[in-house]
C-alpha cells in the first residue's frame, strides 16, 4: 500500500538528515522533493499546493531551520499536514434511526455490492443486527450476489428491485418487526461521471438514511474526484475507498477528503468479507511516511486471537514465553489477514513480506511447533537429538531447521525475560501508561 509514495518521501527526508543545520535553501529543496513525490503519486494538484503551503508556513513559524533536529521537526509537520488533508480525525458511521439506513452509492465497477457485504460484516462484529437490501434493478447479477453474501453472513436479505423507494421502506418495517437495527442498501452504479438514478436520492431523503457512503476505486487516483462529484446531489456523508491494498501511489486517499469535503470512513484492503478497515488519517499518514501502524496491527491480532492472545500478552509482560505462546501468535496472524498486509504495518518490514519468504518461514515454523508434544512446547529444553529427528520427520523439515527455530526461540525468550525484569516502556503491553 502506497509503496512508491513512501519510497519517494523517504528519499526526500534522507537528504534532509545530512549532518549540520538546515539552511532555508535546504528546506525549499526538501519541499520541492515532497511536491514531486505527491504529484507523482497522482495527488490532486490543488491538494498538493495546500499541503505544501501549510507545511512551509508552519516550518517558518516553528523555526525549523534553527532547530537542533530540523529534519525530524519538518517530518513531523509533513505528517500532521498529510493527516489533515485526509480528514484529520477518524470518522465513524452515525447509525441513527430505527433501523439505521446505510446507503451505498457510487459509479459502476467501484465495488459497491462487495462493500455492502463487508459493511454488514463490520456491523456484525460490532454487535449490530444488519439486513442486506438490494435496490439495484439495473444489474441482473446484483441481487444474486448480495443474496449470496447475506447467506454467508447468515443475515436476512431483502430484494428492493421492483419499486426501490417503496421496497426499502417496507424493508425498514420488516426490520423493526424482527428487531434488526441496520439496513445496508446497495444501489445501481451508473457509468463513470454520470449522475445516479433519481430514486437513489429519494431513498436517501425519504428513507432517512443516516449514512450515505460513496464507494470509489482507489486505483483511479485523483480521477476519483471527478467521479465523486457526480454524486454530490445525493448528499453523501462519507467515503469508502476500495482496492487500497493494490494502490502503490495514494492519490485518491490524499485527494478525496479535501476535494469532496467528506471523510473517508472505510477502506477495502482485500477480497475477503473481513477486509474492510475503519480509516484513521493519522495512522495512514504514519504508514505513508514509513512509520508503520503498530497500534492497528495490535488491534488486528487481538481481534483474531481474542482471549488467547491477551493471555499471551499478559505472560510476556511477566517475562514468560513458551513455544505454545509463539504458536498462538502465529495462528492469530494467519487469521488476521494476509501476511504482507500485516507486516506493512511494521516499520521497515513491508518490503520483506512482498518477497514471499517470510510467508514460507511462518508455515515452516508452524509445522515444526505443531509436530511437538505439549510438554515439548512448554519446556523446549527437553528436546534432544532423538526428539529433534522425530519433530523434523513430522513437520517435513530437517533437523537443522528445527535447531534454527529453537535457537530463534531462545533468543526471543531471553528478550522477553529481560522485559519482565524491568519496567516496560510507555505504550507496551496495554498498561495504564500505554499510548496509542
Amino acid at each position: 500500500m502506497f509503496e512508491s509514495l513512501t519510497e519517494r518521501l523517504s528519499q526526500a527526508f534522507r537528504k534532509l538528515r545530512a549532518p549540520g543545520r538546515l539552511t532555508p535553501a535546504d528546506v525549499q529543496a526538501g519541499l520541492r522533493e515532497i511536491r514531486q513525490a505527491l504529484l507523482a503519486a497522482d495527488v490532486h494538484y490543488g491538494v498538493v499546493r495546500e499541503i505544501l503551503a501549510r507545511v512551509e508556513e508552519r516550518a517558518v513559524g516553528e523555526r525549523v531551520v534553527e532547530s537542533l533536529v530540523p529534519a525530524e521537526q519538518l517530518l513531523g509537520i509533513v505528517r500532521s499536514e498529510i493527516a489533515r488533508a485526509m480528514g484529520g480525525e477518524a470518522a465513524k458511521l452515525r447509525l441513527s434511526g430505527r433501523p439505521a439506513i446505510v446507503l451505498l452509492v457510487g459509479p459502476a465497477g467501484s465495488g459497491k455490492t462487495t462493500t455492502a457485504g463487508k459493511v454488514a460484516r463490520h456491523l456484525l462484529r460490532k454487535g449490530r443486527k444488519p439486513v442486506l437490501v438490494c435496490a439495484d434493478p439495473q444489474r441482473p447479477a446484483a441481487e444474486e450476489q448480495l443474496s449470496a453474501l447475506a447467506c454467508r453472513l447468515e443475515i436476512p436479505f431483502v430484494s428492493a428491485v421492483g419499486a426501490p423507494r417503496e421496497d426499502v421502506e417496507r424493508a425498514a418495517e420488516m426490520a423493526r418487526r424482527e428487531l434488526r437495527d441496520v439496513l445496508v442498501v446497495d444501489t445501481p452504479g451508473p457509468p463513470p461521471g454520470v449522475a445516479p438514478p433519481p430514486f437513489v436520492g429519494e431513498i436517501a431523503a425519504a428513507g432517512g438514511a443516516s449514512d450515505v457512503l460513496l464507494v470509489l476505486d482507489a486505483l483511479v487516483g485523483q480521477e476519483a474526484v471527478r467521479l465523486g462529484e457526480a454524486f454530490v446531489p445525493v448528499g453523501f456523508t462519507g467515503l469508502v475507498l476500495t482496492k487500497l491494498d493494490g494502490d502503490a501511489r495514494g492519490g485518491a486517499a490524499l485527494s478525496l477528503p479535501t476535494r469532496l469535503a467528506r471523510p473517508v470512513v472505510f477502506v477495502g484492503v482485500g477480497e475477503r468479507l473481513d477486509d474492510l478497515e475503519p480509516f484513521d488519517p493519522e495512522r495512514m499518514a504514519d504508514r505513508i511516511l514509513g512509520f508503520g501502524d503498530l497500534a492497528g496491527l495490535a488491534e488486528k491480532l487481538e481481534e483474531a486471537g481474542g482471549e488467547r492472545v491477551a493471555a499471551v500478552a499478559a505472560r510476556v509482560r511477566e517475562g514468560s514465553f513458551t513455544l505454545e505462546d509463539f504458536l498462538t501468535q502465529i495462528e492469530a496472524m494467519s487469521r488476521a489477514g494476509p501476511l504482507d498486509q500485516l507486516l506493512s504495518r511494521i516499520p521497515g518490514l513491508g518490503k520483506f513480506a512482498q518477497e514471499g519468504k517470510i510467508e514460507d518461514e511462518f508455515r515452516r515454523t508452524r509445522a515444526i511447533i505443531q509436530s511437538m508434544t505439549v510438554e515439548e512446547r512448554r519446556a523446549p529444553h527437553i528436546i534432544g537429538a532423538s526428539r529433534k529427528r522425530r519433530i523434523a520427520r513430522g513437520s517435513g523439515t530437517t533437523v537443522q531447521e528445527v535447531n534454527q527455530l529453537l535457537s530463534q526461540y531462545e533468543q526471543a525468550r531471553r528478550l522477553v525475560r529481560g522485559f519482565g525484569k524491568r519496567r516496560m516502556p510507555p505504550g507496551w503491553g496495554g498498561g495504564p501508561q500505554a499510548t496509542r
